[in-house]
């Protein structure tokens, strides 16, 4: 049941899962009434290495004992150290860090330094992207909240998304060939005043329904924007650090970007982003006089921990770990297609995977209905998903558990899918059966 304190609180995404987390630990929840929920979002995909990880704990009692926070234009150790190690582990033209809290930050700074290098203000993004919603990230996110707030930044525009399952120029069938990025690049030429600064994109569009551009989409990206004299911008807070298979998204297409952002996955649930640029970009917008103040910016205590979230998965070897684990989850879930009608379309890289539900796969039909009685029943049996409620991607499940996800914990969430698919169709059909919930691996 919702606690009556509920009341209180602004509902800023709709309204509030229908139970009271008391702890995490791993992959699991518990609530405050003893359930154990399986959590396949890692949190808000932020819990990279799993929930109240050691590491991270350990370092948030060290920061606790030594320096939590100090004025903008001081530095601390886990600061320096943190920069240090984020421009070891980036392409050598990107060796300039700034540390923000949000990846809605990250990107609104990357925009900024785009903008002031290039003395342009035109970005270019793609249809169902999701980079934030402050003033200028809003702008270039096209998959929600975009309605009822009056007029965004002038000069943004969408190019098509490489969606293969439904093209959005109706001309692939399945197999996505950058057509749809051509003909965006076309139409936007068209509109374009002659001041464009950047594109922006994701590796893979994480909140737009995991849709996976094919291989060599950003080096084409890259080329186009050459072209033009366009800075690229990689948005990496929800595949960075291991969580597509690669340390990187763009690594995949052997891109090197102009700047990137990241946060979800750097900070292992503590409030944590960055970007990186060159030293050619940021001498520049320095000269030019750069200023991006915030009460957090370069804080000593996120820092730690981000260190802590790196050091882990370097140790445990979680990024190859990511891509074997995020293989077995695509097998599993291909079998559970096999099974059921309304499971269209399952797609991903490495443990970011979305299953798109559909009324049948001759209409394609979005089953958006069928999606949320899922998610709600997946819940009640203990397994956390994330799913839109509303728009284009209601429909469309989004997987990413922690990179220390283990193969038995894969299979109960699969379980708990299936008989939750069942159940909520049997329902639907007015039948009735005893659907027992999946067994549930050890923590």
């Amino acid at each position: 049941m919702p606690d009556p304190r509920e009341r209180f609180l602004v509902r800023y995404a709709g309204g509030f899962a229908p139970l009271v987390v008391a702890r995490a630990e791993g992959a699991w929840l518990e609530t405050a009434d003893g359930r154990r929920i399986l959590d396949f979002t890692s949190g808000q995909i932020c819990s990279t290495i799993g929930h109240n990880h050691a590491r991270i704990a350990a370092a948030i009692r060290h920061s606790l004992d030594t320096v939590v926070h100090l004025n903008s234009w001081m530095l601390s150790e886990p600061v320096l150290a943190l920069a240090e190690r984020l421009a070891g582990l980036f392409p050598a033209s990107l060796d300039k860090v700034m540390l923000l809290n949000t990846g809605s930050e990250a990107n609104e700074v990357a925009l900024k330094l785009a903008k002031l290098h290039t003395g342009r203000f035109e970005v270019v993004g793609l249809t169902r992207s999701f980079h934030g919603l402050l003033g200028g990230t809003t702008s270039v996110t096209f998959s929600m909240a975009r309605t009822g707030y009056g007029p965004l930044l002038p000069g943004a525009f969408a190019v098509p998304a490489p969606y293969a399952y439904r093209c959005p120029i109706r001309h692939c069938q399945g197999t996505c060939d950058c057509t749809c990025l051509e003909v965006g690049f076309e139409l936007m030429d068209q509109q374009s005043v002659g001041s464009l600064a950047a594109f922006i994109a994701e590796p893979v569009l994480s909140a737009g329904g995991v849709v996976v551009p094919p291989d060599g989409y950003l080096q084409r990206v890259r080329e186009l924007c050459q072209q033009r004299g366009m800075l690229l911008i990689v948005d990496e807070a929800q595949t960075g650090f291991g969580r597509l298979g690669t340390l990187f998204g763009f690594e995949h297409d052997g891109v090197v970007p102009d700047l990137v952002a990241v946060s979800k996955t750097l900070g292992g649930g503590i409030p944590l982003a960055a970007t990186i640029t060159s030293s050619a970009i940021e001498a520049d917008c320095v000269a030019k006089g750069f200023v991006h103040v915030t009460s957090h910016v370069a804080d000593p205590l996120p820092a730690a921990a981000g260190l802590a979230v790196l050091e882990v998965i370097a140790e445990e070897q979680l990024v190859e770990q990511a891509r074997q684990r995020g293989t077995y989850l695509l097998e599993r879930l291909h079998e559970l297609q096999a099974r059921h009608e309304q499971v269209g379309d399952v797609r991903g890289r490495g443990l970011l995977v979305g299953l798109e539900l559909v009324e049948d796969r001759a209409s394609r039909a979005p089953a958006n209905a069928l999606g949320a009685a899922v998610t709600a029943e997946c819940l009640r049996r203990g397994l956390s998903m994330n799913i839109a409620r509303s728009g284009p991607n209601a429909n469309c499940f989004r997987m990413a558990p922690p990179l220390t996800v283990t193969e038995a914990e894969i299979d109960t969430a699969v379980e708990i899918l299936d008989v939750s698919i069942r159940s909520i169709l049997d329902k639907l059909s007015d039948r009735t059966v005893s659907a027992q919930p999946a067994p549930v691996a050890a923590s």
